[in-house]
């Protein structure tokens, strides 16, 4: 019969697999996240290496509820809420105020409207399933494909390929550290139509 290997060689092996996974939904969820074009009704078209154009107040760090209210059906306390309709996130505290709106591109796969918690962050950088480096990855939801926000290091926010089933939000890279730092594990993230 073969030897078995020590419990800390077994630990390791473990150890080094769930990294693994770990880091392939990440990737996953990283590789669909970008921006829109022609094809999406162009509303947010950036070119590759830019950000998404902002409006005075929008996306652009300084969004305000006057000019970006939260949608009503949207929960209350400290959450993220991202509609799917408008494209669109905000950063409320938990007081009601809005902190920060902004556009984002959507994924591949979006998800089902509903109430989901933060299980993962991922400073980065780390490399997507399309190859292109991400990082201030938030991951929320991994059923049926693993979804979650996050930006690519240049900036870019390039459509997701239609061919590819992932569930990456692209949001600029100041944006991106936006959600980073008010998102911690744990934190309530609403998706509303």
């Amino acid at each position: 019969m073969p030897k078995i290997g020590s419990s800390s060689t077994v630990v390791t092996g473990l150890t080094a697999a769930a990294l693994a996974v770990v880091t392939l939904l990440a990737l996953q969820a990283r590789s669909s996240a970008t921006t829109t074009t022609a094809a999406d009704g162009g509303k947010t078209g950036t070119k590759p290496g830019s950000t998404a154009p902002s409006t005075p107040g929008k996306g652009d760090g300084g969004g305000t509820a006057k000019a970006d209210p939260v949608p009503a059906d949207s929960g209350s306390g400290k959450r993220v809420v991202y509609s799917l309709g408008e494209r669109r996130v905000w950063l409320v505290d938990g007081s009601g105020k809005v902190q920060t709106s902004f556009p984002v591109q959507p994924s591949a796969v979006s998800p089902s409207p509903g109430a989901y918690t933060v299980y993962s962050t991922i400073a980065g950088p780390i490399t997507g399933s399309d190859g292109t480096q991400i990082e201030n990855i938030v991951l929320f939801t991994g059923h049926p494909v693993v979804i979650g926000f996050s930006a690519a290091v240049d900036g870019s926010m390039a459509s997701p390929p239609p061919d590819k089933h992932t569930g990456g939000i692209r949001e600029s890279v100041a944006d991106s550290k936006a959600v980073f730092a008010f998102a911690p594990e744990k934190t309530k993230v609403v998706v509303v139509g």
